[in-house]
């Protein structure tokens, strides 16, 4: 970081630091996410002011023969980034094994970072961070889709007297795609009936609902009383 700022130098930091939030911002809010086009900004020009005012302090500590105090001025934009660390944390939610808001914890950091590194002057590596986070956010989140994720769930089958056996229903699952990790064998809930539960593993996109067409097929079979589907992940 220069020692001396003049005031062009803060107004085109501050400039790039708003120019990162919005562009950032303008992608979360535009998908409606938590931390979008007015958080991501304030954010980012925070963590710049923070960046500039420790500059601007480095000549007020300085002794007359030129040598720099022992005062610890970069605690300050560290104290910026464990303050957000806070906001962060804040906002990752987790409910029925679902974790969510781990991206906008992120994307937060990311902005966070992008103003400390606009802030002490760090032009180039501030826009090539912002460049990289919006090109993550935005064209990664169309790829997402088309990604094999693992998944686990349960599927519990009654069947009446004439109903498939287990191991004709077994090879329809194993057709479809599934791996059966977990065979059990119920109580019979009425006399000439048979209960079974699979705990099942398979990949999917979120394009391709598989279990609902799994339990499409299990159910057109002769026989099957009724069909349940627990889609837990939990492995």
């Amino acid at each position: 970081m220069p020692q001396t700022l003049t005031t062009g130098d803060i107004a085109l930091r501050l400039a790039l630091a708003v120019a990162a939030g919005f562009l950032i911002g303008f992608n979360r809010s535009a998908h409606e996410h938590p931390a979008g086009l007015r958080t991501t900004l304030l954010v980012c020009v925070a963590a710049a002011v923070a960046m500039i005012q420790a500059n601007i302090l480095l000549v007020t500590t300085q002794n007359q023969e030129g040598h720099t105090l022992t005062l610890d001025l970069m605690r300050l934009p560290l104290g910026i980034l464990t303050g957000v660390g806070f906001i962060g944390g804040g906002a990752i939610l987790r409910q029925d094994g679902l974790v969510q808001g781990v991206t906008t914890a992120a994307t937060l950091w990311l902005v966070t970072v992008i103003g400390l590194c606009f802030g002490g002057g760090q032009n180039g590596l501030g826009a090539a961070a912002t460049v990289i986070g919006f090109i993550t956010l935005w064209a990664l989140k169309w790829a997402e889709p088309l990604m094999l994720r693992s998944r686990h769930g349960t599927l519990t089958i009654e069947t009446s007297g004439e109903g498939p056996d287990e191991a004709a229903i077994e090879t329809l699952v194993q057709g479809a795609g599934f791996t059966i990790d977990v065979r059990t064998i119920l109580e019979q809930a009425e006399p000439m009936k048979s209960r079974c539960r699979l705990r099942l593993h398979y990949t999917v996109s979120r394009e391709h609902d598989r279990p609902r067409e799994l339990l499409e097929q299990v159910s057109s079979l002769h026989g099957v009383a009724s069909v349940e589907w627990d889609d837990s992940n939990l492995p």
